[in-house]
């Protein structure tokens, strides 16, 4: 029986490796026809040029603002004040001491450069991968704050909140995100701006925001028919068991009920956030620089899109994947 069972765990590993194999040589020539087609077309890979888009050094120029005479250049604490006296006016610089490029007594024109340094600065596309996550876990946090209510409210007795919930869940559920977001940002986005504008309130509200509600709104509808469906998933007895124990519909609901519903949803939970992240791509439309629109604007100033493309994609994946981990490290605590 030793010998049988060894037989066929050498044979079961064998067949393993084989495949293992057979991935690798097909992802190789994946790549390699890639390759293969980008040369046919004279393309020049240039990754080279990539991780400025993520972090660079930018050269910082000060430049003088009024024309006149370098009256003083003064030193402290490692850095230059410089100051310029005109034609009735003054104007004082400040700049690292070891970069000044005039002296005192120099003639200064307006546009020349008193002095250069370098700094280093994020990239475009390290700010739009920041700005999805920001956008994402904002409308996250929304979208389950609004699916909650409105799931509760989909099994609700009260007609009004039961039909003000189906209401809301098949108009989200059944059209685009894409129309969704153009309604949010043409139309809502327009009335409320407008209306904050004849108030008297001395600011109106960014794209970005209405980017975020578009997103939670979205997401919320989901999330409610996952709470439901969490919900009525639930054995009857839980909460007639609550009910006799003296707690009301709502300690029942908060202690008992949705904290056995919340395990059960957590999965499609996960799966529904993984979607809003790259469904966040969508604000691009309405001039949110979020990692999609980033990566469309360096493509086109630098003519590189094989590789800017493939970045941002794994950008995504890594954003995914991570979440998804976490997700997996939650199901395994509970």
């Amino acid at each position: 029986m030793d010998s049988i069972s060894s037989l066929k765990r050498l044979k079961q590993q064998k067949s393993y490796y084989i495949w293992v194999c057979i991935f690798i040589i097909g992802l190789s020539g994946v790549i390699a026809g890639l390759y293969y087609a980008a040369g046919q077309i004279d393309y020049v890979w240039r990754w080279y040029r990539i991780p400025k888009y993520f972090y660079y050094q930018d050269n910082i120029e000060i430049k003088a603002e009024i024309e006149g005479e370098v009256a003083s250049i003064l030193f402290e604490d490692n850095k230059a004040v410089i100051v310029i006296k005109g034609d009735g006016e003054t104007e004082t610089y400040y700049a690292p001491e070891q970069n000044i490029n005039v002296g005192q007594g120099d003639i200064i024109f307006p546009g020349d450069v008193l002095a250069s340094y370098k700094e280093w600065k994020v990239g475009i596309l390290m700010m739009g991968m920041w700005l999805t996550i920001k956008v994402s876990v904002i409308a996250i946090f929304f979208g389950i704050f609004i699916g909650l209510f409105a799931g509760i409210a989909r099994i609700s007795s009260n007609p009004a909140l039961k039909w003000s919930s189906i209401t809301y869940i098949e108009i989200v559920r059944g059209s685009p995100l894409l129309v969704q977001i153009f309604i949010w940002y043409f139309v809502l986005g327009t009335l409320i701006n407008t209306l904050l504008i004849k108030q008297g309130i001395g600011f109106t509200i960014p794209p970005l925001w209405f980017g975020v509600a578009a997103l939670a709104f979205f997401t919320g509808a989901y999330v409610a028919e996952m709470v439901r469906a969490g919900i009525q998933s639930i054995h009857r007895g839980q909460t007639e068991a609550s009910r006799s124990l003296g707690m009301n519909y709502v300690q029942s609901m908060v202690h008992v009920i949705l904290p056995q519903a919340m395990r059960r949803i957590l999965p499609p939970l996960a799966g529904q956030f993984i979607s809003l992240i790259k469904d966040s791509s969508l604000l691009g439309i309405i001039a949110i620089r979020e990692l999609t629109k980033a990566t469309r604007e360096v493509v086109t100033t630098s003519l590189q899109p094989f590789e800017l493309w493939f970045v941002c994609a794994l950008l995504y994946l890594a954003l995914t994947f991570s979440l998804s981990m976490c997700v997996q490290y939650l199901e395994r605590r509970n």
